[in-house]
């Protein structure tokens, strides 16, 4: 089992005890205990237990306190090398790119869009589009409704042009609405004026200087960084971005970023909903204010986020970091748990050791796993499906065939799919990590997008199995480099297959169940 957490230290895991620390393979963030950096141990124990109660799965944790990580744990089978999908954080490091560009002044946040684009513009500019600019894209503000964010990636193979041939139906500038195709336009924009993607950009000014490495971004149809989603890195390396934030650019002594644009980008900028009554601003994280591609959060916070709990969160009063992935259901209710156990646990002073509290924390970091199914015998039928061949009907998983293979606790599940053949493979008492090309879950928004995955190597995978009766086998794929899994229930009647597929994003609300005849 692959979890690292704070610092007593044991072969395959670091827990800490006093100084005694084993940093992960390329980190290079300095490592404390909660206490040694005036933070309760039993708070962050608290918040793990609450959410291990809760309807959200984590799958790492990780907390800054004095640019120190204090905590850090990882579910199995997800683990500190691994990358995450990072969903809508991804625009929050276009945003700092867009930062780079300005202070090298290449561009300024005054600049008309449409300067950028003189050969995709729409054969009429209105003047709301005349009147676009850079701030207006980076403040969510361009007054285009609806957000043509899944219209224009699905439907179109030049994303710029779309976009600019979209009505802009509000005065730029005037009024809020998420719309990621206008974060895709900022990475656009920096890499006219640079010659550069936007993660190549951004490669010598952000993450060599903060050791972030082995990242990836998808591009559109004509190569051009997503910009709004599709960055894929580490937990620590979130969590460097979010200490760079907190440190006004500088790191390592060394001003990366200027301290003034930083202090521009995280601050108000407009109200995502000004008719809102006081309870509910009281209430609600994105009702707070939006920055440059960040949030003002309540308790004078502000944070990246992206969908389905990706939380880079950081708190200036009181100097501290806190980063989560996993897939939530509920984002707000994820973020409440944030204020009610881990708020209250930043003390102003560091406070006398608790070596029984630390133990307990240690022991539970240590110990994090997402559940697999309970350990069952092999159906007494499995001989009767080994090596046979279902041929299914027409479905929307474009499922052709499916051949199952068992041996030595292992599942092998061949899918083949327009020609394509995907090969899976699943334990019966434990993760067994792998690779494939087959598509995973993805949030819907980009679930079409002409685009998706360009640019991102074979998705890593682990699988776990379990025969629930004798002729029903269960089967959950989870695609670990990302928030979601996917679980598969076979039900096998003589020459017949029956195949549910349902995604973990679609939080048992929906399913597909494809039919099949084992093939003569």
């Amino acid at each position: 089992m692959k979890n690292y957490f704070l610092a007593p230290l044991v072969v395959l895991f670091y827990v800490a005890i006093s100084c005694t620390t084993i940093i992960p393979k390329a980190s290079n963030l300095p490592r404390s205990t909660p206490e040694a950096e005036g933070v309760s141990s039993e708070d962050i124990l608290n918040f793990i237990n609450a959410a291990e109660n809760s309807r959200h799965e984590l799958h790492s944790i990780m907390i800054l306190r004095h640019g120190k990580v204090i905590a850090e744990g990882w579910w199995n089978p997800y683990e500190p090398e691994l990358k995450h999908t990072m969903y809508s954080t991804s625009k929050s490091f276009t945003s700092t790119a867009v930062g780079f560009a300005v202070t090298e002044k290449r561009l300024s946040l005054n600049d008309k869009v449409i300067s950028f684009f003189p050969k995709d513009l729409p054969e009429t500019v209105s003047p709301n589009l005349a009147a676009l600019t850079v701030k207006d894209l980076i403040t969510m503000s361009a007054g285009q409704e609806p957000d043509p964010t899944m219209t224009i990636a699905a439907n179109d193979s030049n994303w710029v042009k779309a976009f600019l041939a979209t009505p802009i139906v509000h005065k730029p500038g005037t009024k809020f609405l998420y719309n990621t195709m206008a974060t895709y336009m900022l990475s656009a924009i920096v890499q006219k004026v640079t010659g550069e993607k936007v993660i190549d950009y951004l490669k010598p000014r952000l993450f060599e200087p903060l050791k972030i490495n082995g990242i990836d971004w998808e591009v559109d149809p004509r190569g051009i960084n997503t910009g709004g989603w599709g960055l894929r890195l580490k937990t620590e390396d979130m969590a460097k971005f979010g200490q760079l934030l907190l440190q006004k650019g500088k790191w390592e002594n060394q001003q990366i970023l200027p301290a003034e644009w930083v202090e521009e980008a995280t601050s108000f900028k407009i109200d995502q909903d000004p008719a809102a009554p006081p309870a509910k601003k009281d209430s609600d994280d994105w009702k707070q204010g939006y920055c440059y591609q960040l949030w003002r959060c309540r308790y004078n916070a502000f944070r990246a986020d992206g969908a389905y709990g990706q939380y880079i969160v950081v708190f200036p009063e009181h100097d501290a970091v806190v980063v989560i992935t996993g897939e939530s259901p509920d984002m707000q209710d994820e973020l409440n748990l944030v204020w009610e156990y881990l708020l209250p646990a930043f003390k102003k002073k560091e406070f006398p050791r608790n070596p029984e509290m630390e133990g307990k924390l240690a022991d539970k970091l240590s110990s994090l796993a997402l559940p697999l199914f309970s350990k069952t015998k092999e159906s007494p039928l499995t001989g009767t499906f080994e090596g046979k061949t279902y041929a299914m009907q027409t479905n929307e998983k474009m499922t052709d065939s499916v051949k199952f293979s068992f041996k030595n606790n292992l599942l092998t599940l061949n899918l083949t799919s327009a020609s394509k053949n995907y090969k899976l493979i699943f334990c019966s008492d434990t993760w067994k990590t792998g690779e494939t090309n087959r598509p995973g879950p993805y949030l819907s928004l980009f679930d079409k997008a002409q685009a998706r995955y360009a640019g991102l190597p074979p998705l890593k995978i682990a699988g776990n199995y379990q025969w629930s009766d004798s002729v029903t086998l269960k089967l959950k794929l989870r695609y670990i480099e990302s928030p979601h899994s996917e679980n598969i229930t076979c039900k096998f009647r003589g020459d017949s297959l029956y195949m549910e597929f349902a995604n973990s994003n679609d939080f048992g609300k929906r399913s597909d169940i494809i039919k099949g005849k084992a093939a003569k």
